[in-house]
């Protein structure tokens, strides 16, 4: 047994027939939000303030859990910045019977320090006291450089296609029009949705966005979609206890056995209701798969946008 970092932290959690979806899977709402339950814990044990979900790196699934087994979440921040850190993740399953572990993800999430009033936090270093510590610190500069240029690269992307004006269009004669998966879906933020500043948990919105996701995928393939993946969250500014979040979510494309769905989370309070005057928090691209009742991936019928 090795030095444990002082800013680590563990949660387990046992996977219960309310967190199941219906192949008797985990389902992944409950996963997020105890993704970023935990890495938030590890957060504020570094800033001894409250902190706030800023973004999550692309999350990868690749194990399921089912009823009966247990998930653990090991949660650590890598390196703190001057207001904000990087808190990697690392969940695993373990049969209770078998004793065996498997990964489930690996992640990396940015979580912003919000200080009580005016001030500013300035976060201390982090200690490294293993070799691992160390390689995650190095990596977390070059993650973050990643992760800034990611977005600015996406939007020079989305400003070039707009300019050329030349959109792909399926010509298929069974392609599905994407209008057809739209859905739309509005929560009222509520005290347990939220932390003890009243910002709305991010792993909470996580889940919501993965509901609606499912529905629209879901009207693709006429199954109940496996979320694989989650792409470019991000949050563009917080919600509060009280807000109304509307979600919209679509089909932008179906590659064979996959799909993505992009979301869109918009935010109003009571007078921004009435006004219809939303306030664009968040969005993210969602990659789902499906099975049949044999564990064979479905193909996705091609979409006309």
């Amino acid at each position: 047994a090795g030095q444990r970092s002082p800013m680590a932290v563990c949660m387990c959690q046992a996977v219960l027939p309310a967190h199941a979806g219906p192949r008797g899977e985990l389902g992944a709402g409950p996963l997020l939000r105890w993704m970023d339950a935990a890495a938030c814990l590890a957060a504020e044990k570094h800033a001894g303030v409250s902190c706030v979900t800023a973004s999550m790196d692309d999350i990868q699934f690749e194990e399921a859990a089912r009823v009966g087994q247990i998930i653990a979440i090991r949660t650590k921040v890598n390196r703190a910045f001057k207001t904000s850190m990087e808190v990697g993740i690392k969940v695993t399953v373990q049969d209770v019977l078998t004793n065996a572990e498997k990964i489930v993800s690996v992640a990396y999430a940015t979580y912003v320090a919000k200080p009580v009033g005016a001030g500013k936090v300035e976060l201390k270093p982090v200690e490294l006291l293993s070799a691992e510590d160390h390689l995650e610190h190095s990596l977390a500069i070059e993650r973050r450089r990643i992760r800034l240029g990611y977005v600015q690269v996406f939007q020079k992307l989305m400003q070039e296609s707009n300019k050329e004006g030349d959109f792909y269009t399926c010509q298929e004669k069974d392609a599905v029009s994407t209008e057809h998966t739209h859905v739309q879906s509005t929560e009222l933020v509520l005290p347990p949705h939220a932390n003890h500043h009243g910002n709305t948990f991010g792993g909470q919105i996580m889940a919501w966005m993965q509901t609606v996701a499912s529905i629209s995928a879901s009207r693709l393939c006429r199954s109940h979609p496996i979320l694989k993946s989650v792409n470019m969250f991000k949050f563009w500014g917080p919600s509060f206890v009280g807000d109304r979040l509307v979600f919209n979510a679509i089909v932008n494309n179906t590659f064979h056995n996959s799909v993505e769905v992009g979301v869109r989370v918009e935010a109003y309070n009571c007078e921004e209701w009435i006004k219809d005057q939303p306030r664009h928090i968040n969005s993210a691209f969602l990659i789902f798969s499906a099975v049949n009742d044999k564990g064979e991936l479905l193909t996705f019928p091609r979409v006309k946008p």
